[in-house]
């Protein structure tokens, strides 16, 4: 198990089901490696106003992968795709 608890919201889940095939494989492996790594070099930090939250975007072509890194509970949240 690695480090990170890992939570998809349910609106970004959806957004994944309604993805094309290639597409769909490459964001459940891209979240299921956050697991280990939430931030990976081809991830690219955004600003916020929350200091506990780090929020992140990947990107996969023409998507986009949303998620934030809460360092304290060491929790990573995907919101949106």
């Amino acid at each position: 198990m690695g480090k990170y608890s890992v939570f998809v919201q349910p609106d970004a889940w959806q957004a994944a089901t309604q993805l094309p095939g290639n597409v769909r494989q490459r964001v459940k492996r891209f979240i299921d490696d956050l697991e280990d790594d939430p931030r990976p070099a081809r991830a690219k930090r955004l600003e916020t106003t929350q200091p506990k939250l780090e929020v992140r975007r990947l990107r996969l072509d023409d998507w986009r992968v949303l998620y934030a890194v809460n360092e304290e509970l060491k929790q990573v949240q995907v919101f949106a795709i």
